[in-house]
């Protein structure tokens, strides 16, 4: 009811129906508020005015230009998509609304005692574009606690699937049929304007949210530990320490590392006004692939490999000859170069970071950090490489087995909890903004020669 009040007030405020003291107040309240829809709420008009304007006034010019290796890449290069919440430069690293990696690991709340940002406050700031408050965070833990129950058929589901079906293939199924839990489905079948799409996938996005770590964690439990129960929610803790307790682990790092991991496909399903909850399972499913999510397990398998061969007494040029005897093969050095940076992965540097934190001594993580010291210079000496530098897939593996958790078939469960946070922001903001179905062009070999003029 308070949320409903606030919007309704907000909605008072940006069609003039309140004087300007109220309106003030108002808009201060919206600043300092806990409720994050309502603050949302407030945004919201004026970036659809913004986007107007914008349209109007330079729809018609030109962004960039297609050639056909960019259609035959798989589309990479071609500018061809809106995304409010982040931006990955080329030389920067990712930005979320505006702010690096390391920006935001200095000014989002962090836990008491903790030295992470909670994922927590990184949601708020690609929802709102405004760093939060502690109190802010602290409510949207809160919140996702409270809405953090599966229904029963879910749990039904999960339970009763074989162990041998894979972890991902258990998520996406969970994930698919929580749909029937959709409110943004259900408002859409009633009829419901399209102006107020935003309100319906926000509550969809903020229960599924809430709901991933039960889900993962069940997963978890049935496929890895015989079955024994998750527990409850713990509405006093965190979004990620829940997770972790969930998983079964209680030490303060890992509860650490998997809050800074969980930081850092769906777009196409999403603006066809699938729900959030359908366009999340298609991006899970998308993300399964070797070439996405599965690519830290094989960073690790090939780790592995290189180590029963050198042992952990090796040298430079053992390494040397690894990677070489790699790249011979026809392989790629896997965990290094990335589409579209050109500098090391700001997220490896961030784990990196931790581990010389917390484990500096640990054999794998040593590895880790010689072969980031061959690899570079090796793969610049090829000539061929835009990008020789390690992207986060190089260290995320290594840090979860020196924490217990060694399944490697699970880590892309992992990946897949921590993007519910930008996808699912950004989907809000698709449906605030009235973004439409997308409709690429595509054309046969023969059709694109014929235009070229080619034979």
């Amino acid at each position: 009811m308070a949320t409903l009040f606030r919007i309704s007030n907000i909605r008072l405020l940006e069609t003039g129906k309140l004087s300007s003291q109220a309106s003030k107040i108002l808009r201060q309240l919206s600043d300092a508020s806990t409720d994050l829809k309502a603050v949302l709420a407030a945004k919201i008009p004026k970036e659809q005015e913004k986007v107007k304007n914008f349209r109007k006034n330079y729809g018609n010019t030109k962004v960039g230009e297609v050639t056909v290796d960019m259609m035959y890449g798989g589309m990479r290069g071609i500018k061809g998509l809106v995304c409010e919440t982040s931006v990955l430069d080329p030389d920067e690293g990712i930005r979320f609304r505006g702010l690096s990696i390391p920006e935001c690991q200095k000014v989002l709340p962090k836990a008491p005692c903790g030295e992470e940002p909670l994922p927590e406050g990184l949601f708020w700031l690609l929802i709102t574009g405004d760093v939060p408050t502690e109190s802010q965070v602290k409510a949207i833990s809160k919140e996702w606690a409270d809405r953090a129950e599966l229904p029963a058929h879910v749990v039904s589901l999960l339970n009763n699937l074989p162990c041998t079906v894979h972890p991902m293939s258990q998520l996406s199924a969970a994930i698919t049929v929580l749909n029937s839990e959709s409110k943004f489905a259900k408002a859409y079948a009633s009829g419901v304007h399209k102006s107020k799409y935003w309100e319906y996938a926000y509550e969809d996005s903020m229960d599924l949210i809430a709901k991933l770590p039960v889900i993962a964690a069940t997963i978890y439990r049935n496929s890895f530990r015989d079955g024994s129960g998750i527990g409850a929610i713990d509405t006093s803790k965190d979004w990620s320490h829940n997770f972790a307790t969930m998983l079964g682990y209680d030490d303060p790092e890992f509860i650490e590392l998997l809050r800074l991991y969980l930081q850092f496909i769906l777009h196409l399903v999403g603006s066809a006004l699938s729900d959030p909850y359908l366009s999340f399972a298609a991006g899970m499913n998308g993300l399964a692939g070797p070439l996405h999510g599965l690519a830290n397990q094989e960073v690790l398998i090939w780790i592995q490999k290189l180590r029963e061969q050198v042992g952990d007494k090796y040298t430079e040029e053992q390494l040397k000859e690894f990677i070489w005897k790699t790249l011979k093969s026809g392989q790629v050095v896997p965990g290094y170069g990335h589409a579209v940076l050109r500098k090391t992965d700001p997220r490896y540097t961030c784990q990196r970071e931790f581990a010389l934190k917390h484990l500096p001594n640990d054999p794998l993580f040593q590895l880790v950090s010689n072969i980031f010291k061959v690899v570079p210079p090796i793969l610049l000496e090829l000539g061929k490489v835009k990008n020789p530098w390690p992207n986060v897939d190089a260290h995320s593996g290594v840090l979860l087995q020196y924490y217990g958790l060694k399944e490697m078939n699970y880590y892309t469960v992992l990946f897949g909890v921590s993007r519910a946070l930008g996808v699912l922001a950004s989907l809000v903001w698709d449906r605030a903004l009235g973004l439409p179905i997308e409709r690429p062009k595509s054309m046969s070999t023969a059709g694109l020669m014929k235009a070229l003029k080619a034979t």
